[in-house]
């Protein structure tokens, strides 16, 4: 417990102790919170720290610093804006980070076991699992923003076609919103192609479309990439990410924050999904109810 200045309160640096982000998540969850009060150099660094956490890991202070167009002393303040006690400090939060995420299966499982090395049982797995899924789906019931779904379904009922798009770990997402949609008699593309035609399949998507995009960090450039041509080109995009800082955040017209806890170093989908299917059902409903022309309406919000 830190203790108390001469006047009863915390003194400045022992409530940063307090409060220092021990691992990346808590880290995220800081910065998160204050992104709209940070000065703008530091909000710069933030947002290069989150959208390229493997380059804090290893970088040098020099090369962050030219990469993300600030001073090296920019960084010293950002981690003591932060509470750590100088750069170092914060980079070793980074380098955690990156030793979970490209642990091996085999390492990850190496987590779960007892102290006798031997894993817990099968339902004692099951139960972690759930017990992270319940995490996620409180946090998005308490943060989910009830507008900007409204408008998501609005955009996507809307839509000539719906493209999909995402890859490795998201791809589950988009494919069940490809089933779902088609169940539901939406016009949808999956833009995956075994012939490496991805960027063919994206290229027929007009602004009468909509663009609905899934990436999570360390966020799959390609992804990246084609959502930002879209973009570029016109066509409404709408994204489920896991950061403010998210590359698709500064260039969608609508984007989710989704943040998966995890067990073990395993992270579920279960509020992606959940949001997914609220999506799907949502636009299959708002199809439904309305009038074909009132359903080709460019948005609103265009």
């Amino acid at each position: 417990m830190a203790r108390a200045g001469g006047d009863g309160r915390q003194t400045m640096s022992e409530a940063a102790t307090v409060d220092l982000p021990r691992d990346f998540e808590s880290l995220r969850g800081v910065i998160l919170a204050r992104r709209d009060a940070l000065p703008k150099r530091i909000a710069q660094i933030a947002a290069y720290a989150l959208d390229n956490p493997d380059e804090i890991a290893f970088g040098t202070a020099a090369s962050i610093a030219e990469a993300a167009g600030v001073q090296p002393s920019t960084l010293i303040r950002f981690a003591q804006h932060l509470g750590f006690d100088g750069f170092s400090s914060l980079q070793e939060v980074f380098r955690e980070r990156l030793r979970e995420r490209n642990s091996s299966y085999e390492e990850r499982l190496a987590t779960l076991r007892r102290n006798d090395g031997v894993l817990p049982g099968n339902h004692r797995i099951l139960e972690g699992f759930l017990t992270a899924s319940r995490k996620s789906l409180d946090v998005m019931s308490r943060t989910i923003d009830d507008a900007a779904l409204d408008r998501a379904i609005a955009l996507l009922a809307q839509a000539e076609t719906i493209y999909l798009l995402a890859r490795r770990r998201s791809f589950p997402v988009t494919s069940y919103l490809a089933y779902a949609l088609a169940k539901l008699g939406v016009r949808s593309q999956l833009v995956e192609s075994a012939a490496g035609l991805n960027a063919e399949i994206a290229s027929f998507a007009t602004g009468k479309d909509v663009a609905l995009v899934v990436s999570f960090s360390p966020y799959t450039p390609a992804t990246i990439e084609e959502a930002r041509v879209l973009a570029e080109r016109g066509v409404p995009l709408i994204a489920i990410t896991d950061s403010a800082f998210s590359p698709l955040a500064s260039f969608s017209d609508i984007w989710f924050e989704v943040a998966e806890a995890d067990f073990g170093g395993f992270r579920t989908l279960s509020s992606t999904m959940a949001l997914a299917m609220a999506l799907a059902v949502g636009v299959g409903e708002a199809r439904r109810a309305a009038p074909p022309p009132a359903r080709r309406r460019k948005s609103a919000e265009a």
